[in-house]
């Protein structure tokens, strides 16, 4: 039997929750130049036929995700920077983090978005030992072929 998937990595990877190996998005850049793919993701997951979107509106939850990624990331900034570059009320260093902290927050952005979706999902759909046996994506008949029926939450 195949060694179970490192969870965070998986996460890391945005890899189905169901099985850990199937992509759950279409492309694997999360900075793609046409924003409107950014979340172009798969409706079903490659190898196991796992649904992503469980209801209509599921994603709407990723809101508190991403929110609460980026007060963790401001932190994280303002820590190296306060550590790296000081920061005082007497001069403007705390608008100069304010900047650079708006600049990582907007380039960081797709791949925040695209996280939260994987996070989120995680939260609801769990690893399937039975998945293990399944064929890969790639030994599939393509990109697109029907879903495995076995595509449901525990």
């Amino acid at each position: 039997m195949k060694k179970r998937p490192n969870y965070f990595l998986s996460m890391l990877k945005m890899k189905c929750p169901h099985c850990r190996r199937g992509n759950m998005f279409r492309t694997k850049n999360a900075f793609h130049w046409r924003l409107s793919r950014i979340l172009d993701m798969h409706e079903h997951c490659p190898v196991c036929g796992q649904k992503f979107e469980l209801e209509t509106g599921f994603w709407f939850g990723t809101g508190y995700v991403s929110y609460a990624l980026g007060v963790a990331l401001s932190v994280f900034n303002l820590i190296w920077y306060w550590l790296i570059f000081g920061m005082s009320f007497w001069d403007n260093s705390i608008f100069w983090w304010l900047g650079v902290n708006g600049v990582i927050l907007v380039v960081a952005q797709p791949w925040l978005m695209r996280i939260s979706r994987v996070i989120y999902l995680y939260f609801f759909v769990y690893y399937d030992e039975d998945t293990a046996g399944l064929p890969d994506a790639d030994h599939k008949h393509g990109e697109h072929s029907r879903p495995h029926p076995a595509g449901h939450s525990h």
